[in-house]
């Protein structure tokens, strides 16, 4: 089993804490973010065949990375965009996320490190050619991949981004496609290959499919065949087979075109309500976009 850790929120950012009494205590519960019944996911060597992270900051989980990979081989889809305040309110800085995929290579190889640069949110004022250029310079020979895609214009989304007085728009396909591969340009050029996630009507020269939940990448990284089937959760998505153990509107980073938080103050309310000593990353009677009733 892989586990993911967690598309739902950022665990190393917020939760490392909570993760780490967890992989300490063997398991975790994990509540059903439709009906809100729990499950237990063994996190115990010999059930985990691998951990990939989702994350913007992994700095409070990186001191503890050797005790991590002693249960099982981890990577680490980490996002960096370097976009202003008034779409990430809260964020590292792109010098320090570079500097964090820096370190997850220099200790466990630069497979380790997959480099995220997602949503491409087209709005004025973001020079993304020159931004993702400025980030391919800092990580060339450091990561092997950048993973691509287009903001998904989901309701929340796009009432999200309206609260916040973004002007951003759905560009045509014609123009994305356009962007994507001037984008895999710039990628190749630092022998970065660039994937797209999930938006198959988008691909192009230089763009391959990114399977951000990859056994393959786990194989490489633990020197040993991991096996998985591919279990895409939309349409377009390659990835393999994993048990998520996040939770929806729990991150509070800040970024308005979230689609995993629907209402930030809510999800400050989550992360303010969470126990670090609790089985479940949420408590008894929280609240979710996908359930909002406890």
């Amino acid at each position: 089993m892989i586990v993911s850790a967690s598309y739902r929120t950022d665990i190393p950012a917020f939760y490392a804490r909570w993760f780490m009494a967890r992989l300490g205590a063997g398991f975790c519960r994990v509540r059903n973010p439709y009906s809100g019944g729990e499950s237990t996911v063994s996190l115990r060597p010999g059930s985990v065949d691998g951990f990939i992270f989702w994350t913007r900051n992994l700095r409070p989980l990186l001191p503890h990375l050797d005790a991590v990979r002693a249960v099982a081989p981890f990577a680490v889809q980490f996002t960096a965009t370097g976009y202003p305040r008034s779409l990430e309110t809260s964020v590292i800085a792109p010098e320090e996320a570079v500097s964090q995929l820096r370190e997850i290579a220099r200790r466990f190889g630069k497979r380790a490190g997959v480099w995220r640069y997602d949503p491409i949110v087209a709005a004025p004022d973001l020079p993304h050619e020159a931004n993702f250029a400025a980030l391919a310079r800092g990580l060339a020979g450091v990561v092997d991949e950048v993973v691509l895609s287009f903001v998904h214009p989901y309701r929340k989304t796009a009432r999200n981004l309206a609260r916040a007085g973004i002007a951003w728009r759905d560009p045509p396909p014609d123009e994305k496609r356009a962007l994507l591969a001037r984008l895999a340009e710039i990628a190749a050029d630092h022998r970065i290959a660039a994937t797209l996630c999930t938006q198959p009507d988008l691909a192009g020269p230089g763009l391959g499919e990114a399977r951000c939940i990859d056994a393959g990448r786990l194989s490489d990284i633990a020197g040993h065949p991991i096996a998985a089937r591919e279990s895409g959760n939309r349409a377009g998505c390659r990835c393999v087979l994993s048990r998520d153990i996040g939770a929806y509107d729990t991150c509070p980073h800040g970024c308005v075109y979230c689609y995993a938080v629907a209402d930030r103050d809510r999800a400050v309310a989550n992360f303010r309500a969470h126990d670090p000593e609790g089985e479940a990353l949420t408590r008894p009677g929280y609240r979710s976009w996908r359930n909002p009733r406890p």
